[in-house]
């Protein structure tokens, strides 16, 4: 994220990732993306090198996904 700024705002990281500010605080509220609390209000801030290595983790899991759960064309799947 060359010429962006160190810390993001929770508005900021759901932009980038296209989801709302609310799904953006569980995520860091559950710990999976590492976030600071700063000011007396408590604002979060998230540093832009996590939320790279965020997005670059939830990669690894949906490859470790897709590949233990192989998409079977509706044709192929076996009658229930």
């Amino acid at each position: 994220m060359a010429g962006s700024p160190r810390f993001l705002t929770l508005a900021d990281v759901a932009e980038v990732l296209s989801t709302s500010s609310a799904q953006v605080y569980a995520l860091v509220r559950r710990g999976e993306l590492p976030a600071i609390k700063i000011g007396g209000r408590g604002q979060w801030r998230v540093e832009s090198t996590q939320l790279e290595d965020y997005i670059q983790r939830m990669y690894a899991e949906t490859r470790t996904f897709v590949d233990e759960h192989p998409y079977v064309e509706a044709a192929e799947r076996p009658e229930d």
